[in-house]
């Protein structure tokens, strides 16, 4: 008894704690991402391109393990399903990513990583809009969430409107401040930021309509093959319109063929499922709220691998980002809590209590005075009188 007490145990701290390892891992795979990308962005590879090969790999690596896994399970495909697959399709493969792509490219890794710590605030506000969320204006925690909101509104102009100074971490041979300030001056940051503010809000709608999806598809490898492969279609077009040159869709064993497989791998089929199932059990907002991780391991690398350079502007934002985030988290927490209180409560008072005995009168065909039996709702035993 007392090891499969330890073992049930166990298994339920596993089950708790799976959810957090699978989207800490997640940040770090969208750290290299970043970076990996940016190199080959640097190198002249087209964000469309990128993209839609991105999306190939995906779809290639993860349609068989759909196909095997969820062939049983799967629902059948109809038309409002697959319109929604579509939009999918265009809000994160499409809008999403090459916005990113963009606004990383008139900025920096660091700063688009740190920008989007916007996403859990907006992603609040728009499952709000669509009632995911319910706000109590007399519950402290409802509050908190959207002060948190407002608050991670600030930080992300404070990234925007206040650069500040250069802030060296890791200390660059040769380079001084006024030489790398020109450089960052010649940044678009204003169009840039713009750009990621549409990627957000890509990425959020995203989110939000994948929660709806998964209600009526509830096939999480089905439904992130389906996106995959109209990514693939959709950014396709996109891309043959914007890059007339197709020499540029060549690859070769450099950044391009790393970036294209990682991105489409990790941040793609691997980051679309394991999205698609924790929203299932833990909701769009508890996913986003693991992005200052994700900041935190892009900065460093891009110190380390792009000799980036962060801006005082840029770190006061993202604290101020953080704080708006955690406050947001926080109060989400307590929704939880009350949720799985009010759903305990509940279930106690609709448990029926019922004390209805009924007598029946049994004539056993033997001699004396008949019985009767008195037979409970309850699962109490029957009880014998004779009279």
């Amino acid at each position: 008894m007392g090891d499969r007490t330890q073992s049930a145990a166990l298994s339920n701290v596993l089950n708790k704690v799976k959810p957090y390892l699978a989207m800490v891992s997640l940040q770090f795979g969208y750290a290299g991402m970043y970076i990996i990308s940016m190199v080959s962005l640097k190198h002249g590879m087209s964000n469309y391109i990128l993209t839609t090969y991105r999306h190939v790999v995906a779809t290639i690596v993860i349609a068989p393990f759909a196909f095997v896994l969820e062939r049983k399970i799967r629902p059948k495909m109809t038309l409002p399903i697959f319109l929604r697959i579509v939009v999918l399709g265009f809000l994160e493969p499409v809008l999403d990513q090459n916005l990113y792509y963009l606004g990383m490219m008139s900025t920096t890794a660091t700063y688009a990583s740190a920008f989007v710590n916007m996403l859990p605030a907006v992603t609040f506000v728009l499952a709000m809009i669509f009632r995911l969320e319910k706000v109590n204006m007399k519950r402290i925690h409802s509050v908190a969430k959207l002060i948190g909101t407002a608050i991670t509104v600030v930080g992300a102009m404070v990234m925007t409107l206040y650069k500040g100074p250069i802030i060296d971490f890791i200390k660059s041979g040769g380079a001084t401040q006024h030489g790398t300030t020109s450089e960052s001056a010649d940044k678009h940051w204003i169009t840039g930021t713009i750009m990621l503010l549409g990627s957000i809000l890509g990425w959020s709608s995203f989110f939000i309509l994948q929660s709806f999806t998964l209600k009526k598809y509830p096939a999480e490898l089905s439904l992130t093959a389906w996106v995959c492969f109209m990514g693939i279609v959709e950014d396709g077009i996109v891309s043959l319109i914007m890059v007339r040159d197709l020499s540029a869709w060549k690859l070769g064993w450099d950044s391009r063929l790393l970036a294209s497989v990682y991105s489409g791998i990790v941040c793609s089929g691997m980051a679309y499922y394991v999205q698609g199932v924790v929203i299932r059990e833990r909701g769009p907002v508890f996913v986003t709220s693991f992005s200052p991780l994700c900041m935190i391991i892009t900065a460093a690398l891009g110190a380390i691998v792009l000799a980036e350079k962060i801006h005082l502007g840029s770190i006061l934002g993202a604290i101020i980002i953080v704080t708006g985030l955690y406050t947001v988290v926080w109060g989400k927490s307590k929704d939880a809590k009350n949720s799985e209180t009010e759903e305990k409560s509940n279930a106690l008072q609709e448990l029926p209590i019922t004390n209805n005995a009924r007598s029946i009168s049994v004539d056993d065909g033997i001699d004396g005075p008949a019985k009767i039996v008195n037979i409970s709702a309850s699962k109490s035993p029957f009880s014998t009188q004779g009279i």
